[in-house]
């Protein structure tokens, strides 16, 4: 991102956002090699992709992590790199968090527990891991004073199940029915206050279900482990029907820089997904045929009457993505090409000995 400082009035005051600008783009190397970028959850799957490309674009950059959910394996090749810093801390705790900001002047908040089942049976952990790390980082940010712009990884949860798809970023209803979407929800609205409050850029990206190598979560990651375990059948949440969108995860990355290269105004909100839709059950097809196992039989477990794999489990998203592409972006991959090539990475990273 390559955002020019803030123009600053003599004696106190908060900044005036409308002394800022937004130089022309990421690719001004000049500006970019003087940027570091703050990514927090840099050690997981879309942060450490993300943290791939920033490098690759000039940027330093300081990835922190506490390694829950993340893997330091994902950032490994950066760890001799002079413009990589990698801090494991948890944002938790404030500890050295705001020292962090204070080294950056862009924040990539990527850090979140993402399993959304976790919340049906132990709400507090996404409070926890999810809400209250949003509020230690945005007060760091406030202390700081020396952020312009900080991206957030919401999520199509924060919608719940609506009338009319694909759904909008104007959607006028929005109602969670998990505690994962919940807390998205109330981040973005954190995020927006503090941007506002504290003069600082934000925006918020609404993103559908991101697949790639170094994924660790999800349906895919489920089939996969599931059929490595037991070849003979696949047990399915829900009753297979349940349809979403699913955007690869180089995808993913290029929106969240065409994103930051048209910030142009104090908050924003992005829905970043794909074009079309898949169902659960033509995943499992896909996951089986590039597993060898073909034809198995599928055992489905729907948790409600409708067929949803969990209490909670959203039976039909997807995304109206028209904001984003008019910005120039849009995915190069279809939702089926980007489970497919998912699946193939898995396999290679979690069953070596499939691969002849």
């Amino acid at each position: 991102m390559v955002i020019a400082k803030p123009q600053r009035k003599r004696g106190k005051g908060r900044r005036n956002n409308s002394r800022w600008c937004l130089l022309h783009s990421i690719r001004e190397i000049d500006v970019v090699m003087s940027t570091t970028a703050l990514v927090t959850g840099g050690a997981g799957f879309i942060g450490s992709h993300l943290v791939d490309k920033l490098v690759s674009r000039g940027y330093k950059v300081v990835a922190i992590d506490n390694l829950s959910s993340g893997n330091i394996k994902n950032i490994r090749h950066h760890l001799e790199n002079p413009s990589v810093s990698f801090r494991r801390i948890d944002l938790k705790h404030h500890g050295e968090l705001l020292k962090c900001v204070k080294e950056a002047s862009v924040v990539f908040h990527f850090a979140a527990n993402p399993e959304v089942r976790v919340s049906t049976v132990n709400p507090r952990v996404h409070f926890e891991e999810n809400l209250l790390t949003t509020f230690n980082l945005l007060d760091a940010v406030r202390q700081s004073r020396n952020i312009e712009a900080l991206v957030f990884a919401s999520s199509s949860a924060v919608y719940g199940d609506v009338s009319e798809l694909p759904v909008s970023e104007v959607y006028p209803h929005s109602t969670p029915i998990n505690v994962y979407g919940a807390v998205k929800l109330a981040g973005e609205n954190l995020l927006n206050t503090f941007a506002k409050l504290y003069g600082f850029r934000a925006v918020s990206l609404r993103f559908a279900n991101i697949v790639g190598p170094r994924s660790r979560h999800g349906v895919i990651y489920d089939f996969v482990m599931k059929l490595k375990k037991n070849s003979g059948r696949l047990q399915i949440l829900g009753d297979g029907t349940q349809r979403r969108s699913f955007l690869y995860v180089d995808d993913a990355v290029e929106a969240i820089l065409k994103v930051c290269d048209s910030l142009n105004c104090s908050v924003d909100v992005y829905n970043i997904g794909n074009d079309d839709w898949i169902s659960v059950k033509e995943i499992a097809d896909i996951v089986t045929g590039e597993m060898g196992k073909k034809g198995i039989p599928y055992e489905m477990m729907p948790a409600t009457t409708d067929g949803r794999g969990w209490l909670g489990d959203l039976k039909f998203m997807f995304l109206n993505i028209s904001k984003i592409k008019g910005l120039g972006w849009k995915p190069a991959r279809n939702s089926y090409d980007a489970v497919r090539r998912t699946v193939v990475s898995l396999i290679s990273e979690l069953c070596p000995e499939m691969i002849e």
